[in-house]
């Protein structure tokens, strides 16, 4: 049981970063030659860069908030903690920090898989925002862990249901919706055929153009408050934290994408034609759609 839940609980911390470089792409000028924060230098400190913002808005529930993601991003769930626990304090009617801070918790605790505050920080999410999709997945996770995993697998596939098309979370809940029902021995293939969403690694369409879930407007506020070097600071290390673990995990074709056009949105032509090599290196199966995806990003595929 710890197990199966322990994959799950890595696999939203994958899907975590994928969604946070997301979020960063959107908050980003469309044209990444004029923007200030692509021609700016990327600081080699995210966090030193809005730790230096906390400081200076100390009050802004925005600013932990950011500060805790890049923490996540940085591995310190530890730390994140504290900055997610001020943003709650300070913003205690969103949704948003109180997620953050669930999923902080269960990644800071070595000994229990799920302690009972992040629990409680899932449970006020959800009370908040009943669409929330991290603080459903991980009390999805808690389902596994008390031994319902039929329980868990369903509340994993309602909140496939109730995502938007090409959402970056979409195909690590879904390997964790597979993996779970493997150890389980429980059948899940008509149900994940039935879903809208259709597997990139056996179909050449592109996402790379699509529409993804753009940031709420705590998050648009939040990237306001920081300066362009901050800006800088929290987007560059997402991408850098996506590449990462893509060399983890180089059979997530999603991740590639995601990078590619992250690359290309940060004005880093060559990185975003050196991750389609590595992508196509790792995933020769996928290479096509990697290739259509390439050339709807204006990445040379030869």
């Amino acid at each position: 049981m710890a197990t199966t839940s322990r994959f799950g609980i890595a696999a939203l911390a994958g899907a975590g970063v994928v969604l946070a470089s997301a979020v960063g792409w959107k908050l980003m000028p469309h044209d990444a030659a004029t923007s200030p924060i692509a021609n700016a230098t990327a600081p080699t400190d995210p966090v030193t860069e809005l730790q230096a913002a906390v400081r200076q808005n100390p009050n802004s529930a925005d600013a932990w908030q950011a500060l805790g993601d890049a923490q996540m991003a940085a591995d310190d769930p530890a730390g994140a903690v504290s900055s997610f626990r001020r943003a709650t304090a300070l913003a205690p009617t969103r949704a948003e920090p109180w997620a953050a801070l669930g999923e902080a918790l269960v990644k800071a605790d070595p000994r229990d898989p799920f302690p009972a505050p992040a629990l409680a920080a899932f449970k006020k999410a959800v009370a908040i925002d009943p669409k929330d999709p991290r603080a459903r997945y991980f009390l999805g996770v808690r389902r596994d862990l008390d031994g319902d995993h039929k329980g868990a697998i369903d509340a994993w596939f309602a909140l496939l249901r109730d995502s938007p098309p090409g959402a970056p979370w979409a195909a690590d809940v879904r390997r964790t919706i597979e993996q779970v029902a493997q150890i389980n021995k429980l059948d899940v293939a008509k149900r994940l055929a039935a879903l809208p969403t259709v597997d990139p690694h056996s179909t050449p369409g592109t996402t790379a153009g699509a529409a993804i879930p753009g940031p709420t407007p705590e998050q648009l506020q939040a990237a306001r408050s920081l300066t362009p070097a901050q800006q800088q600071a929290m987007v560059a290390g997402m991408v850098d934290q996506l590449e990462a673990r893509l060399a983890r995990d180089p059979a997530n074709v999603d991740g590639w994408v995601m990078l590619m056009r992250s690359r290309t949105q940060l004005g880093e032509p060559d990185k975003a034609k050196a991750a389609l090599r590595a992508a196509r290196g790792a995933n020769p199966g996928a290479a096509a759609r990697l290739n259509a995806e390439a050339a709807t990003l204006g990445i040379p595929t030869s």
